[in-house]
C-alpha cells in the first residue's frame, strides 16, 4: 500500500521540483513557447492576408482578362465591320470604274461605227457618182454623136447659166 500513500517527504520534495520547474518554464520555456505560438499565429494570419491578396489580385486578372477579351472582341467586330465597309466600298468603286470604262468603250464603238458608217457613204456616194458619170458618159455619147445634138445641148446649157444669173 504504500505506493498509494505516497510519504510527506515524497510529496514535499515532488512539490518542490514541480514548484522548481514551473518557475523555470514560466520564467523562459512559457514565454518561448508563447512567441513561438505567436510567431506561428502571424505567420498563419500573414500566410491568410498572402491568400487573400493572391485571391484579390486574382479576381483583379480575372477581371481585367474580361475587360481585355471585350475590348479585342469589340476590336475584331470593329474591324469586321470595317472590312465588310471596305469591300463594299471597293466593289463599288469597281462597279463604277467597270460601268465607266464599259460607257467608254461603247462611246469609242459608237464613234467607230459613225466613222465608218460614214466612211461607207461617202465611198458609196463616190461609186454611184462614179457609175452615174459613167452612165452618163454612155447616154451623152450616144446622144451627142451628132453635131447638131451637141449644138442643141451647149445651148441649153448656156441658157440655164443665163437664168442662173
Amino acid at each position: 500500500m504504500e505506493l498509494f500513500t505516497p510519504d510527506f517527504g515524497l510529496v514535499f520534495w515532488m512539490f518542490v521540483s514541480f514548484a522548481i520547474l514551473f518557475f523555470i518554464l514560466w520564467k523562459w520555456g512559457w514565454p518561448a513557447i508563447m512567441k513561438g505560438v505567436a510567431d506561428r499565429a502571424d505567420l498563419i494570419d500573414k500566410g491568410v492576408e498572402y491568400a487573400q491578396n493572391a485571391k484579390e489580385q486574382l479576381d483583379h486578372a480575372r477581371e481585367e482578362a474580361e475587360k481585355q477579351i471585350a475590348q479585342a472582341r469589340q476590336q475584331q467586330a470593329e474591324m469586321l465591320r470595317e472590312a465588310d465597309r471596305m469591300k463594299t466600298q471597293i466593289i463599288e468603286e469597281a462597279r463604277t470604274a467597270a460601268q465607266s470604262e464599259a460607257k467608254k468603250v461603247m462611246d469609242a464603238a459608237k464613234v467607230s461605227i459613225e466613222q465608218e458608217r460614214k466612211a461607207a457613204q461617202a465611198q458609196f456616194r463616190d461609186e454611184v457618182s462614179d457609175f452615174a458619170l459613167q452612165i452618163a458618159q454612155k447616154v451623152v455619147r450616144r446622144n451627142l454623136a451628132d453635131a447638131s445634138a451637141q449644138q442643141e445641148l451647149v445651148g441649153s446649157l448656156l441658157d440655164e447659166m443665163e437664168k442662173q444669173n
